[in-house]
C-alpha cells in the first residue's frame, strides 16, 4: 500500500505541480496527503469558484433558519428599493434558482467582469445586467452577475456573508474565522489572485462579499465542509445544514452539454462515481461521493488551464481510496 501511496504522490508532484494541498478521506479516515514545500494543511490559499458551494451552503443553512422562504422566491423581493430599467420585463421574472442553478441571463455575450467590478456597488451592478432578452431556463454560466446573491443573503439576514458563514457554519465546524478583505485596484486584484496571503472573504466597495469568488481557507478546512455534506448535514452531533438542501443541491438543476449542474454545485451523477463537486480557478477542488464516503480537497497555486482536477479523481484518487479500503 506505500508502493501505491507513493506512486500518487508522484503522480501529482509530476502532472498537477501547482497543486499546494491534497487531502483524501474515506469512511472519515485520512488516507491520503500531500503538501508542495513551505504549504500545510492551515496555508490560507484563493478558493476561486469553489466559494460559490459554500455560498450554496449559507443558502441551505438562510432557507432552514427561515430568512429565506423559498428557491421560488422573485429575486427582487430582496430588492424592494431597486429601480428597473425602461423596457426591462425579464428581471421581475427571475427566482432565487436561477442564479443558483446558472439559468438567468444577462446582456452580455461574455461576463462582463470590467463593468461589475469598476462599479462601487456590485449588487446594484449585477442586477443592472440580469434579465434583458435572453431565455430563462438556459445555462449561462457567470460570476460577476452572481453577486446578486450576497445581495440576497446580506438583506435577508441583516447579516454580511462573512459574518453569516463565521457564525452559523465556520464556528460550529472549528474554522477560524475570517475577515473582510478590500481590493482597492486592479494590482491588488492581480497580487490577491496570484496569492492571497491571509485568511478572508472579497468584499466589494460597499462591504459586500463576493459569493462567486474570493473565499480564503485552507485544504483543513475545505475537508471540514464536505465531511459536513457526507454526514448528511450533521457535525458533532448538530444539524447545521438539512439534508433536503444537500439532496436538491446537489442533484441536477440545469444542463450544459453533458455537464450537470445544481445549486452551485457541479454534479457527478455517473453510476461509477455518484458525487458532486466544487471547481475553481487554477484547479482548487472538492469532491464529494457519498456512494463510496469519499472526500478530497485540493488547493493550487493559480496557474491559467491547469490539468483536469475531475480526471485526477475520477481515474486515481477514487480508485486509490476504494483501493485502500479494500486492502
Amino acid at each position: 500500500m506505500n508502493d501505491i501511496n507513493e506512486s500518487i504522490e508522484e503522480l501529482i508532484s509530476a502532472q498537477y505541480p501547482n497543486i499546494t494541498g491534497l487531502i483524501a478521506t474515506g469512511c472519515g479516515k485520512v488516507a491520503l496527503e500531500h503538501f508542495s514545500p513551505g504549504f500545510s494543511d492551515q496555508t490560507p490559499i484563493h478558493l476561486s469558484s469553489v466559494t460559490k458551494s459554500i455560498t450554496s451552503m449559507l443558502f441551505g443553512i438562510a432557507l432552514e433558519q427561515g430568512y429565506i422562504q423559498s428557491v421560488e422566491q422573485r429575486v427582487l423581493d430582496f430588492f424592494p428599493d431597486y429601480v428597473l430599467k425602461r423596457g426591462e420585463r425579464t428581471l421581475p421574472q427571475l427566482r432565487l434558482k436561477h442564479l443558483l442553478s446558472m439559468t438567468a441571463p444577462y446582456k452580455f455575450r461574455s461576463e462582463p467582469y470590467t463593468r461589475v467590478y469598476s462599479s462601487y456597488d456590485w449588487t446594484a451592478a449585477s442586477l443592472d445586467l440580469l434579465g434583458g432578452k435572453g431565455k430563462i431556463g438556459q445555462f449561462k454560466y457567470t460570476t460577476p452577475a452572481l453577486h446578486v446573491l450576497s445581495g440576497v443573503l446580506s438583506n435577508a439576514t441583516g447579516q454580511t456573508v462573512a459574518d453569516y458563514a463565521n457564525q452559523e457554519l465556520f464556528a460550529p465546524l472549528g474554522i477560524a474565522p475570517v475577515k473582510n478583505i478590500t481590493l482597492n485596484d486592479r494590482q491588488q486584484h492581480l497580487e490577491f489572485i496570484r496569492g492571497a496571503p491571509e485568511r478572508g472573504w472579497v468584499t466589494d466597495p460597499c462591504g459586500t462579499n463576493t459569493p462567486g469568488w474570493g473565499l480564503v481557507l485552507s485544504t483543513s478546512d475545505l475537508v471540514k465542509l464536505a465531511s459536513l455534506y457526507l454526514g448528511n448535514g450533521f457535525w458533532d452531533r448538530q444539524r447545521l445544514v438539512s439534508s433536503a438542501w444537500i439532496q436538491q443541491s446537489t442533484s441536477e438543476q440545469s444542463r450544459f452539454g453533458e455537464r450537470r449542474y445544481g445549486f452551485l454545485w457541479w454534479v457527478m451523477h455517473e453510476t461509477e462515481h455518484n458525487g458532486y463537486c466544487a471547481l475553481g480557478d487554477g484547479g482548487n477542488a472538492l469532491f464529494v461521493s457519498p456512494k463510496h464516503e469519499v472526500v478530497v480537497a485540493i488547493t493550487s497555486r493559480f496557474v491559467p488551464r491547469p490539468k483536469d482536477r475531475v480526471t485526477l479523481f475520477t481515474e486515481y484518487l477514487l480508485p486509490f481510496l476504494m483501493g485502500t479500503r479494500l486492502g
